[in-house]
């Protein structure tokens, strides 16, 4: 995990802290709120948050880290969820996922140089009769193959799928 100075536009969560700095436990509500304004936690809002709450960067970056809905780096404009459950990975979710990554030059967890997609692996899309199944900002994709997935992703760079 690489994090780095953002020169984000702090003055953002300046009434999201000073409205939650004095409440005792309000640190998940203030980087949920955070998170909600740029997409994900900067380095430079926890420094922030550090500052005008008196909580340690230190244990700010411990509950962000903990917690799976915080994400400490921005995700691309397209989210790719790959399901990995059981349905999906009898039925070759495994090569699906190849597939992706070496279509976008990424792996599990990360964002295209361009911005344009994160991709992540999930347990569970909850679509087992469609596996092996993917969503793209909230849109679901089943029965893929490897090349049914890579035509999709293509087109959704086109513009031609949201």
């Amino acid at each position: 995990m690489i994090l780095k100075n953002t020169n984000i536009d702090i003055s953002k969560i300046y009434d999201i802290v000073e409205k939650y700095k004095d409440l005792e436990g309000s640190l998940i509500t203030i980087l949920q709120e955070t998170q909600s304004i740029y997409g994900y936690i900067p380095i430079d809002a926890i420094d922030y948050i550090s500052e005008k709450t008196n909580i340690k960067p230190a244990k700010i970056l411990g509950v962000a880290t903990f917690y799976a809905q915080f994400r400490l780096n921005p995700v691309g404009k397209n989210i790719i969820l790959l399901c990995q459950g059981t349905a999906c990975h009898v039925n070759r979710s495994d090569k699906v996922y190849d597939a992706v990554c070496e279509e976008l030059s990424i792996k599990d967890g990360e964002t295209t140089e361009d911005g344009l997609f994160t991709l992540n692996n999930v347990a569970c899309l909850g679509c087992c009769s469609l596996s092996p199944v993917m969503m793209i900002n909230g849109e679901t994709y089943g029965s893929l193959t490897k090349e049914k997935a890579v035509k999709i992703i293509n087109e959704v760079k086109e513009g031609v799928r949201h």
